[in-house]
């Protein structure tokens, strides 16, 4: 897992859809990524990210719709499916991941942005100088330190007169 704060939304969306074109790409097996934003009053936010609520019922529907079809009431199933994990979702709202991300969030200034993401496998070095070309400051990994120490150095060496961004 990494966290990498950006001077603006605008830098850590590019950010977030280069992780993502890199996964679409097979470069990097990403297993989630969010973009967390702290507005200039200070609130945190996780734009674009569907309420838990929603994923909930599209999954139980789906999934009730597959239990359904196999006792022959494919529409009662999603039905149910939907109304449970639209349920389970809803109560899942401040699940602790959700308060992890927003704790970073807080370490951001107002204004600025990051990118929290969730890397199950990648091409260290096919991936790191595309991610690098947007700078950021490392907020939290859970690499080694060695790791770290590398993807610290890429993001503030691929950005002409970067510097690190204050704590």
């Amino acid at each position: 897992m990494i966290a990498v704060a950006y001077p603006s939304e605008d830098i850590a969306q590019k950010a977030l859809a280069e992780l993502r074109a890199l996964h679409t790409e097979h470069t990097l097996l990403l297993a989630d990524a969010v973009l967390v934003t702290r507005d200039d009053n200070g609130e945190v936010t996780l734009p674009n990210r569907p309420h838990p609520s929603a994923s909930g019922a599209a999954g139980g529907a789906l999934l009730g719709g597959l239990i359904g079809t196999l006792l022959l009431a494919p529409l009662l199933g999603a039905a149910i499916g939907a109304a449970a994990g639209g349920l389970h979702g809803a109560v899942a709202d401040d699940d602790d991941q959700t308060q992890f991300i927003k704790s970073l969030g807080q370490r951001l200034a107002p204004g600025q942005a990051a990118v929290i993401a969730v890397i199950i496998d990648g091409t260290e070095d096919k991936a790191l100088p595309r991610i690098a070309q947007f700078g950021g400051d490392v907020l939290h990994t859970s690499l080694s330190q060695h790791d770290e120490d590398k993807l610290r150095l890429a993001l503030h060496h691929h950005v002409p007169g970067s510097q690190p961004m204050p704590s």
